[in-house]
């Protein structure tokens, strides 16, 4: 106690199970500091997919705040999925959708990468998109 007390640190017990038990002389909060430090830097991010569904009828605006939507998911490492749904005889239209759904791409092609390109299933035409 006396050696903890003149060097200005604590005395710590490593292994009180021990016989005798262990101790030491250390800095306490700088330990738990890294202790923290290192348990915090152990996460992962595990990638999530995120799913923009439009319209071939959604306005500009709306499409707009999607794509920032988007860049958001794109830059916190998850991927993007855009989807044009289509409803009854939207589907007649079908270049509509197309120019919606290049739009949006074109829109986030500074902070991601093509994945997927545009396919058209049954009626929706889907593209997944990558950050960088």
């Amino acid at each position: 106690m006396g050696i903890a007390q003149e060097s200005d640190l604590d005395l710590v017990e490593v292994a009180p199970n021990e016989s005798p038990p262990v101790c030491r002389v250390m800095d306490y909060g700088k330990y738990k500091y890294q202790q923290r430090k290192k348990h915090a830097s152990g996460k992962v991010h595990h990638t999530k997919t995120k799913e923009i569904r439009l319209r071939p009828k959604t306005g500009q605006h709306d499409i707009e705040f999607k794509v920032k939507q988007a860049r958001s998911f794109l830059a916190s490492k998850d991927k993007v999925q855009v989807s044009v749904v289509f409803r009854g005889r939207e589907i007649v239209h079908v270049e509509e959708g197309r120019r919606v759904i290049q739009g949006v791409i074109d829109g986030l092609m500074d902070c991601g990468k093509l994945e997927v390109p545009p396919s058209q299933q049954g009626r929706r035409i889907v593209a997944t998109i990558a950050p960088k």
